[in-house]
């Protein structure tokens, strides 16, 4: 026999298998099914996290936009350890989510608020590479924001709501980012019915 087939393949070092039937072990919640609302949402606000990541890693965003984007992603590390221990152990989370965070959201939406003139009307996600991006992070977040109100609901007692209510305010907040991203390049306006329309004029 060679020395190839008598040694084992290596496995790598972060191979634990915790996780093959199905099951995880989630905070302070114990082993859950890794379907579990809660579980579910957690993941979609780290995919939130990292969606907000690209956006300040490629998209040429100014630094004060950047700075708060920052702030947001530690809000979010924030928010799911908060998502991991019940609200009946406080004395085990790491962090929770509380009105302060939101507050802060609200004077940020007010404060970047200027640098759109006008954060009215209906527009398309686009513009500005920066705008795409935030675009894209306010749709997943405002999927995250579901996905917690559907934790909430089922588990009442252990979920904290402040946690959705910052989600929201976040898409709030990352709508007018995108806006103001795109002060300089001009909107993409929603023109209802436009694909229909010019074909209805040429007959």
């Amino acid at each position: 026999m060679s020395d190839r087939e008598e040694s084992p393949a290596p496995e790598p070092a972060d191979y634990t298998r915790d996780g093959d039937d199905g099951h995880t072990e989630f905070g302070g919640h114990g082993r859950v099914a890794k379907r579990d609302a809660r579980v579910a949402a957690s993941a979609e606000c780290d995919e939130a996290n990292a969606s907000i990541s690209v956006a300040v890693a490629i998209g040429g965003l100014p630094i004060n936009l950047t700075s708060m984007l920052a702030s947001v992603q530690n809000d979010l590390f924030d928010l799911t350890a908060d998502l991991s221990v019940p609200l009946s152990r406080p004395e085990l989370a790491r962090a929770r989510i509380v009105q302060g965070h939101i507050d802060r959201l609200e004077r940020a939406a007010q404060h970047f608020a200027a640098d759109s003139e006008d954060v009215s009307g209906t527009v398309l996600p686009g513009g500005t590479a920066g705008a795409a991006l935030l675009y894209m992070s306010r749709a997943v977040v405002r999927r995250a924001e579901r996905a917690v109100w559907m934790a909430v609901e089922e588990y009442p007692d252990t979920v904290n709501p402040v946690t959705a209510r910052y989600l929201n305010r976040l898409s709030s907040l990352l709508f007018v980012l995108a806006r103001g991203a795109n002060a300089e390049h001009g909107d993409i306006v929603w023109m209802p019915e436009a694909s229909v329309q010019a074909g209805r004029h040429r007959h």
